[in-house]
């Protein structure tokens, strides 16, 4: 394999995992303005105002692992994988999609393939 397209799949990888990382820092930034605010305000209930928060903070990190996992399977699958770090890549993938369904379960509280509560006026 050509090592300058090697460098150029090492270097795309590492700015997906840098955009991940950014994106679970930004939306947990965000996340925390917005529950200071809405307290500080007394913008409705603590506990509204607190699950709000905790929601933005797992959407945030769910968007961050899809990215991370992105980025790992960039840099393994497309330069010269090999037995071991295909095997890497499947254990790094089972443990994010394994945090990525538990987040979800928690922001949903429902499995993924329950359908969701109706919304009653």
């Amino acid at each position: 394999m050509d090592t300058s397209f090697a460098n150029v799949v090492e270097l795309v990888g590492q700015a997906v995992d840098v955009a991940g990382v950014a994106l679970i820092v930004l939306g947990a930034l965000v996340a925390t303005v917005g529950f200071a605010f809405r307290t500080i305000s007394r913008q409705g209930p603590f506990y509204e105002a607190y699950r709000g928060y905790r929601q933005g903070l797992g959407r945030a990190i769910l968007l961050g692992l899809e990215f991370l996992v992105a980025g790992d399977i960039i840099r393994t699958v497309a330069v010269a994988p090999t037995f071991a770090s295909v095997g890497v890549l499947a254990l790094i993938v089972i443990v994010r999609t394994f945090l990525s369904f538990s987040l979800e379960v928690e922001l949903e509280n429902r499995l993924p393939w329950q359908t969701a509560p109706q919304q009653r006026n």
